[in-house]
């Protein structure tokens, strides 16, 4: 029953069967007042009679009515203070008849308003709840734990310059300093098909690249996760011949008739000819001593590997044994770490007349592979166990291993949550700088630092007293199986979002917040928190990324030279980066930070800043790792020695 007819209803009588209707002309209704009435009407039943006071009060309930239904249309159109006025506890003149059938309508409504003129609201849903001052000031307290000012980066620089010079003289290093055996860097006139495979951390690919010669190239790819119980298996055979086994699927797939045809002929006793050998690019992203170009003792796991039997091995020997038992035709050419890959891949992607400086990934893991004069690589030079290496280019590429910067933590940040993380963590106190910079971390240290404040009972943080203390006038709950509350239960890509999110009140954000971790009726001000704290996570990252392109900037001694100085950067003054990762490519801002910190680098400058150019380097595993699979062969021919 609607509130109209609930209100007539209330306030007649049922019709008299003999009640009759009659003109209501003045002339036949009797007056107290006159001594003759004039003719006397019909008998009126007293139940259609209407007093003056009875008619009064029957239309003021219908206005009553039309008054209530008018303003539950209206309501979502009228801003909160006046809601609040007209549904406060007055003592409304009603008939005692009357009620109101729906006081959803005397709430805020559930869209949001147009605000008054007169308030103000910062990038909020539109509301007129009391900001709450003790979590904004809390945040911003924490935010201000993770700053990195201009001191602590000129700090950094110099103390990564002291660790690469060490490391270049040395072994056992914080900054290992590898060489690759890698002595130069493509022009982009190269030619040939080529096989790689990528180990890179949850992920295995196998690619097969065509060169074409004129800095483009064709690439066939597929991909599988690496099953969570081969990252820590028993022993090394279990997962490379889980590997073994993937590029076998490969050549079955996209080479079918070459993998068939040389099967075949080993079967029937046959030879395969030189030619049909696939040289293979490995590109193996971890730590490994590499003591030839397709030779690497594995040094230690990251990234969730854990297995022990791995260690001190030859990786690429390891493959090899796998790949022969399936009679592939496949050789392992080169080991390639994915940063000179990623060198290599922009070099030849983008050529310049200075060639690239620096291949570095800002990812799941962070490290850089950069062009070192050889000899200032002493420990390879002067060492008598060094391998084969091609030394009329003066050059050496070096794997520097920067994951590992400043493990004794001379001059990186260190807060509650990275000391937290680090001890939790499969290797405590080593990673040290990966583990303030990378995507792998980044998403939890937000997290730890989010748990901390909801143990304050004192911070608001996800808690309202009432659903007035929300905007979206919902108390926030966190369910009980919220990734929040579990390691590695924030993935780094919300940082992303937390600092790309523009829409009024965070809408994205405080979605993703409830659809992927499980925090229902965020409010504006939980938002807020949520952003400043993931900002101050993301803008120190990547200013630590900057020391260490800072540092690789400074060494190589390309600021000395300038062709021009009107100050206008020509091509032979460019310092050309080839960079990869999710962090670099997706992070909003971080190319911006990182910009900002080199131009707070005393030797850089702003001057020096221009000149550097950063770039995206595609598929620096793939294309990155066929190229040294081709400077392999050519290398290990010219010794007279075979893949």
């Amino acid at each position: 029953m609607n509130s109209w007819w609930s209100a007539a209803s209330t306030t007649a009588h049922p019709p008299h069967p003999a009640a009759q209707t009659l003109p209501t002309s003045p002339d036949l209704v009797p007056s107290p007042s006159s001594p003759h009435p004039g003719p006397r009407p019909h008998p009126i039943p007293h139940t259609t009679a209407r007093s003056p006071l009875v008619s009064a009060r029957h239309l003021f309930s219908v206005l009553l009515v039309l008054l209530a239904l008018g303003l539950q249309f209206i309501a979502p159109h009228l801003s909160h203070d006046i809601l609040q006025s007209l549904t406060s506890n007055h003592h409304w003149p009603v008939t005692p008849a009357f009620t109101f059938r729906n006081p959803i309508a005397y709430k805020t409504p559930p869209v949001c308003p147009k605000p008054p003129p007169h308030v103000e609201f910062a990038r909020t849903f539109y509301t007129d709840t009391t900001r709450s001052m003790a979590l904004a000031e809390q945040a911003k307290r924490v935010a201000a734990e993770f700053e990195f000012d201009k001191d602590h980066v000129q700090k950094a620089v110099k103390e990564f310059l002291r660790e690469m010079d060490e490391g270049l003289q040395k072994e056992g290093t914080e900054l290992s300093q590898i060489p690759t055996y890698v002595t130069a860097v493509p022009n982009g006139t190269e030619k040939g098909l080529y096989m790689a495979v990528d180990l890179g951390g949850t992920n295995f690919r196998v690619c097969s690249i065509q060169l074409h010669g004129n800095t483009t190239f064709s690439l066939t790819q597929s991909k599988v996760a690496i099953p969570r119980e081969l990252m820590v298996a028993q022993t090394s055979k279990e997962l490379f011949s889980f590997l073994a086994k993937q590029i076998e699927n490969f050549l079955k797939q996209h080479h079918e008739e070459h993998y068939s045809s040389t099967i075949k002929r080993r079967e029937t006793g046959g030879q395969v000819k030189e030619e049909e050998i696939f040289n293979l690019g490995f590109t193996f992203s971890f730590p490994v001593q590499q003591i030839g170009i397709n030779k690497g003792l594995l040094m230690r796991w990251t990234k969730g590997f854990d297995i022990a039997d791995a260690i001190g091995k030859d990786v690429c020997a390891l493959l090899q044994a796998e790949i022969d038992e399936l009679h592939l035709p496949v050789r392992v050419a080169a080991l390639v770490n994915d940063t000179v890959g990623t060198l290599m891949a922009r070099s030849y992607t983008s050529p310049g007349k200075t060639g690239t400086l620096l291949g570095a990934i800002f990812g799941t893991g962070t490290n850089g592979a950069y062009v070192e004069k050889l000899d200032k690589v002493t420990k390879l030079t002067q060492s008598k166990d060094g391998g084969i290496y091609d030394k009329s280019t003066g050059e050496m590429i070096v794997n520097t291993e920067w994951g590992s910067f400043d493990n004794s933590l001379r001059t990186l940040p260190n807060t509650p949550y990275d000391i937290e993380l680090d001890e939790k963590s499969v290797n405590p106190g080593i990673q040290m700088f990966e583990k303030r910079v990378s995507g792998m971390f980044l998403g939890e240290i937000l997290r730890l630092a989010l748990v901390g404040l909801l143990k304050d009972p004192k911070v608001p943080l996800f808690r309202d007293e009432n659903s007035a203390d929300n905007d979206v006038h919902s108390t926030t709950q966190i369910h009980q199986d919220s990734p929040l509350y579990k390691q590695w239960g924030i993935d780094t890509s919300f940082l992303s979002i937390c600092a790309g999110d523009t829409s009024a009140g965070w809408r994205m954000l405080r979605q993703t917040l409830d659809k992927d971790y499980g925090i229902s009726a965020v409010s504006a001000e939980d938002a807020e928190a949520v952003r400043e704290i993931a900002a101050a996570v993301g803008r120190r990252a990547a200013r630590l990324s900057a020391v260490a392109i800072a540092a690789i900037v400074i060494t190589s001694g390309r600021l000395d030279t300038a062709s021009s100085t009107s100050g206008e950067v020509s091509e032979d003054d460019v310092i050309d980066i080839g960079v990869d990762g999710s962090l670099v490519e997706f992070y909003p801002g971080f190319e911006d930070h990182v910009r900002q910190a080199l131009r707070e680098v005393e030797e850089i400058g702003e001057q020096g800043e221009k000149r550097v150019r950063i770039g995206i380097a595609k598929d620096g595993s793939g294309v990155g790792a066929a190229l040294i699979a081709l400077v392999a062969g050519s290398v290990l021919e010219e010794t007279g020695q075979k893949a």
